[in-house]
């Protein structure tokens, strides 16, 4: 930060910022000062009980993702940024309601975010450059230890809802967060405040009980940790429960009165791509490895690699209707490379009688 904007009166500065995000794409726009307080205190209870299994990160970095200041020194102010994600695709009721499909999070039927966010917020960054000259500043998209939800809600940017997310009282809770860490002490919105009330639908709608209480998730239940960020084996007892969503879990969402309000994104890099709304189980499975890589480059799903891919869809395949054609894809992959995917075939070959 320049001395002389040490001195310069940033109201119409923040009110710029938020003009300018508006035109990269971005729905809503706040600020938060860099005392996340309590939050802190929160976290460290959720990690002693191991809730967040083996996102070993989380624990690494516990301190920094409470302290802003400490992840990037100078820190004064946290703008946080919402841009919906809701892509214009297949019914997920109807999907889900069909156990021969697949089910993959709506977050990802498209372009990977991480991308699409980090490229939007450094242009946001370096508007704000062209107006106050050199100023210290990190973004920050999902990548680091930050508290992204406390960030937003702090921001005005919603609130948190019982199933942990952030929600909105204008777009419910699909959309993603980015944010720009900066020295800028911006004047600060006032924070959101919550309106879930008596409604526990997420809670109750969670397949594997992964909501233990209200704004208390327990990941190593939860079918996106499952999927994406467990490496090893699901466990046999939570594969049936699984059903057929190969990539993450939105069942807390769909039943979230507010998602109502949740508006389809125009944005061209969420629209869903190679049919992944509406394909069949055995479709993805009998994908090779150099089809997967192709298709699904740029895509948040490439970061699993085609070893997850293949064991999330034997589990689907397991818990899918006995058919010549579901039966036909595992004992193809049967004797698989992978010895974890060769698991999985078989616990679901088991499941069929085969």
């Amino acid at each position: 930060m320049t001395e002389a904007t040490a001195h310069t009166d940033l109201a119409p500065l923040a009110a710029a910022i938020k003009s300018w995000s508006a035109e990269l794409g971005f729905q809503a726009v706040g600020i938060a000062d860099a005392d996340l307080g309590e939050a802190e205190a929160r976290l460290a209870e959720w990690l002693a009980r191991g809730f967040h299994g083996e996102m070993d990160y989380m624990a690494r970095h516990g301190a920094k993702r409470a302290r802003p200041g400490a992840l990037v020194p100078g820190t004064l102010r946290v703008i946080s940024a919402r841009m919906d994600y809701r892509p214009a695709a297949a019914d997920a009721e109807a999907t889900l309601a069909d156990p021969s499909k697949a089910y993959v999070s709506r977050y990802a039927l498209g372009r990977d975010y991480h991308k699409v966010l980090r490229t939007r917020l450094q242009r946001l960054a370096d508007r704000i450059e062209a107006e106050v000259g050199e100023f210290g500043y990190r973004v920050f998209t999902d990548s680091a230890p930050v508290m992204e939800v406390e960030l937003a809600t702090r921001a005005g940017l919603g609130w948190r809802g019982k199933h942990t997310l952030a929600l909105t009282r204008e777009a419910g809770s699909f959309f993603f967060l980015g944010e720009i860490y900066t020295d800028l002490a911006l004047p600060v919105d006032r924070p959101g405040t919550e309106h879930c009330g008596t409604c526990t639908r997420c809670i109750e709608a969670c397949p594997t009980g992964a909501i233990v209480a209200p704004y208390q998730l327990d990941a190593r239940r939860c079918i996106s940790y499952l999927t994406i960020e467990l490496k090893g084996a699901i466990p046999a007892d939570l594969r049936p429960l699984v059903g057929s969503r190969v990539y993450g879990c939105d069942d807390c969402q769909l039943v979230c009165p507010w998602n109502k309000y949740a508006q389809t994104s125009a944005e061209p890099d969420f629209a869903v791509r190679y049919g992944l709304d509406s394909a069949t189980l055995v479709e993805l499975f009998e994908w090779s490895e150099a089809t997967f890589r192709v298709r699904l480059a740029g895509s948040a799903i490439h970061r699993i690699g085609y070893e997850r891919w293949s064991r999330n869809l034997a589990v689907g395949l397991g818990n899918a209707p006995t058919t010549p054609a579901v039966v036909a894809a595992l004992r193809g992959r049967a004797d698989d490379p992978s010895a974890l995917v060769r698991e999985h075939v078989a616990w679901a070959l088991a499941q069929h009688g085969a």
